[in-house]
């Protein structure tokens, strides 16, 4: 008779830790620092192995966007989502970093004849037509605010990267050698697409 009120109670415990240890689980998810996903990448064995640790997800972002692609980790995966940055490797490891409460990144490859379908921005994988072209980039919010106006090149895999403002409705239109594209740009819901591959040139 005393197994079964044994069983009970280590029950019980378990479920009290579990209800103790979820916010506490939660939080780590879901940062409010300045630079999310920092602290947690400082000792995570992931990035480590990658050079990143310490690095907030911004400049994870930015690091492995502009990498050389001859130097892009073959056994690293990097997918951009609203939310979150993804990260897993070969050996089933997973990290994901935190996306800042204010900005998306959106990775457009603008091309002339050859694009490829993308909706989550792999920044280890995906490659576009125009390696380091110099582009012009502009960003106008729906409401006819300017967000960026300025000359690019492209990074050698091809795509340039914009931090856009979350929650906004935006077009964005590049232009190169005379010829010119426009996309639109959404980053209001947590499925908008962060790989812009439609936008050609013509």
């Amino acid at each position: 008779m005393s197994h079964p009120t044994r069983s009970r109670r280590r029950l019980l415990i378990a479920a009290a830790a579990l209800l103790l240890a979820g916010p506490a689980l939660g939080g780590c998810a879901s940062g409010t620092s300045d630079a999310p996903g920092a602290a947690r990448s400082a000792d995570d064995p992931l990035l480590t192995e990658h050079d990143l640790a310490g690095l907030d997800v911004s400049q994870v972002i930015d690091r492995l966007d502009a990498l050389p692609v001859a130097e892009r980790p073959a056994d690293l995966l990097a997918s951009v989502r609203p939310d979150s940055l993804v990260l897993s490797d070969d050996a089933g490891r997973e990290t994901r970093l935190p996306m800042p409460e204010d900005r998306v990144y959106v990775s457009v490859a603008p091309y002339r004849e050859q694009t490829h379908e993308c909706h989550f921005h792999s920044l280890t994988t995906c490659r576009g037509e125009l390696s380091g072209a110099g582009v012009r980039v502009t960003l106008v919010r729906s409401d006819g605010e300017v967000l960026v106006d300025e000359e690019r090149t492209t990074y050698d895999n091809g795509f340039t990267g914009l931090w856009v403002p979350r929650g906004i409705e935006a077009t964005l239109t590049i232009g190169y050698d005379g010829r010119s594209g426009t996309v639109p740009v959404s980053t209001t819901d947590a499925d908008d697409p962060t790989c812009l591959t439609t936008l050609r040139l013509t």
